[in-house]
């Protein structure tokens, strides 16, 4: 059986393996894998900035983006082979802390959680591999050549689900959405915004390519000048930044409407250096009453909810978010070369 494989914390070293077929424990399906989806955390892995393998291992397979078909599953599982799944990627810390325990393990506070195909885990990336029953979720089988976007509309999902909660608050009765970027989180952010009757921006630095028909397609509006500009003409009620960008962050934090709520889901590479007024902003904060807040991963509702918003969208919209296919074996090109105006690229098991 081949693997997509790294050694943690060593740039380069990706390659695709022989390694021992997958063996279900108790309570465990086995599957078929049938596409994996690449993304920055990945490229990260690979470059040597982060990343762990399991504990008395030196390698870790790769990927988080799974999609599957299983082929056992023992009785009682509430699943049949055949069916068509994604795997979860958080664990939850055993200890657990309060969070975990909740079944909250996105939220989890002591960072005892494990993930796969990134912290102590393997993942994903590999022709076959196990999952606890209780980790996997079952997708719509009209969904098998989209299906692998399942995880990162769960990011997205979550997002959306934490700013409704916010903004019970008070109220809030949001018109104008901004999304900063255009990259798979970013269109799934916007199409879930469009589907909750928004009218929804995007921000990205290219001009032509596939992300602005994309975006046009949805019946959103796409930008590529900068955040101050959409704010002098649009109220931005809401604002999911994707890019982790520094410039965006502050950005997004000093234009957003009277009120607003801002939710980052890009991580930073935390190097560059932008100058900023710490009491201007807590003043801004205050006096508008605005929200900052992060989000990262996702728990079995937001999967479950990225299900449903899947299953809901245009199927040809949905295709035309993955821009590259390769087959298993020519994986590590893709960490190799420029990704160029590519949107989604996966790997086909």
């Amino acid at each position: 059986m081949r693997a997509l494989m790294v050694t943690p914390m060593t740039a380069g070293s990706v390659t695709v393996d022989e390694v021992d077929p997958p063996v279900p424990e108790e309570g465990e399906l086995l599957i078929d894998g049938v596409a994996l989806g690449i993304c920055g955390t990945d490229k990260e892995i690979v470059d040597g900035e982060y990343g762990t393998a399991p504990p008395g291992h030196d390698r870790l397979v790769l990927g988080h983006e799974s999609l599957g078909r299983v082929r056992e599953a023992p009785p009682g599982s509430g699943f049949a082979p055949g069916d068509l799944v994604v795997g979860i990627v958080r664990r939850p810390d055993p200890v657990p802390c309060g969070p975990c325990a909740h079944g909250e393990f996105d939220m989890c506070r002591n960072g005892g959680f494990t993930e796969r195909g990134i912290k102590e885990i393997h993942g994903y990336g590999s022709e076959q591999w196990t999952v606890p029953a209780d980790y996997a979720v079952r997708l719509d089988p009209a969904l098998e050549e989209v299906g692998v976007l399942m995880e990162p509309t769960t990011i997205v999902a979550k997002a959306w689900e934490h700013v409704e909660s916010i903004g019970r608050r008070a109220w809030f009765e949001p018109r104008t959405a901004l999304v900063t970027g255009a990259g798979p989180i970013g269109l799934l952010a916007a199409l879930i915004g469009v589907r909750r009757g928004l009218d929804v921006h995007v921000l990205d630095r290219v001009g032509s390519g596939p992300k602005p028909d994309l975006v046009a397609a949805l019946g959103a509006t796409y930008h590529t000048g900068g955040v101050a500009e959409i704010a002098q003409e649009f109220a931005l009620d809401v604002i999911i930044e994707t890019t982790g960008a520094e410039a965006l962050v502050l950005d997004t934090a000093v234009h957003n409407a009277a009120d607003g709520i801002v939710c980052y889901v890009g991580l930073s590479a935390g190097r560059a250096r932008v100058e900023v007024s710490p009491g201007r902003l807590s003043r801004r904060l205050v006096l508008d009453n605005d929200v900052l807040f992060g989000s990262v991963n996702a728990n079995r509702r937001h999967y479950e909810l990225a299900a449903r918003h899947l299953a809901a969208a245009d199927r040809d919209w949905l295709r035309g978010l993955i821009t590259r296919r390769l087959p298993l074996d020519l994986a590590p090109r893709v960490f190799a070369e420029p990704a160029g105006d590519q949107v989604k690229v996966v790997i086909d098991l």
